[in-house]
């Protein structure tokens, strides 16, 4: 598992491998409004919402999205049947319309399910929705997250503000991280599978573990 990681930490070909030290930015392991978010593994907020959310609403776990701010929450709705012959923009019409429908009609149950999962957890509570193809997000946080560049990383970003890219560094750097997010997405998520499976082996640790006198 250590030989994984280090691979994996590396970085992917052709992508240079991390820089600098391991330090975590300022902004991750805060709540956005100053408090500290709860330690807690995924898959204990993952369990909560499994139980709390309403049975009639379809909780696919790997739709969960969660960091040290925010848990993004995508129901999944029952598929549209459409009459033989709708094309797909009548089937995108239909899936967008039982989204809207659900954001609609959830929304009070919605607000007091996110207030209590906050209180719990630390964590901002957003929402979406998937039917079919469509996917869909209600509400999400914006976070701000500091980081100190030097010059070579600040002129990237003001390269991509003076070609029109971005309108400030910051957006050229949310830029930056969506173009990462797109191209090495396979990484990414196989980085991110395996961070959730160290949390699954841990939290079947022994219940002793601590408790040595």
């Amino acid at each position: 598992m250590k030989e994984i990681f280090e691979e994996m930490m590396s970085g992917p070909p052709g992508f240079g491998g991390r820089r600098g030290g391991r330090g975590r930015p300022g902004g991750r392991g805060r709540h956005p409004g100053g408090r500290s978010s709860v330690p807690v593994d995924r898959q204990t907020i993952k369990s909560w919402l499994a139980g709390r959310l309403p049975q009639d609403w379809s909780l696919n776990p790997d739709a969960v999205l969660i960091d040290d701010d925010e848990v993004v929450v995508f129901v999944t709705l029952q598929d549209v049947v459409l009459p033989d012959g709708a094309d797909e923009a009548n089937r995108a019409t239909a899936e967008g319309a039982r989204i809207g429908g659900f954001c609609e009609e959830t929304r009070h149950a919605r607000m007091r399910i996110a207030t209590e999962g906050e209180a719990a957890f630390g964590r901002v509570f957003s929402w979406g929705a998937v039917c079919g193809s469509t996917r869909s997000v209600f509400t999400t946080a914006s976070v701000p997250v500091m980081t100190r560049l030097r010059i070579e990383d600040r002129q990237v970003l003001d390269t991509l503000i003076a070609a029109g890219v971005a309108r400030s560094r910051s957006d050229a750097l949310a830029w930056c991280v969506q173009l990462v997010g797109r191209n090495e997405q396979s990484w990414i998520s196989d980085l991110r599978a395996a961070f959730e499976q160290v949390e699954a082996v841990r939290s079947r640790g022994p219940a002793s573990a601590g408790q040595a006198q």
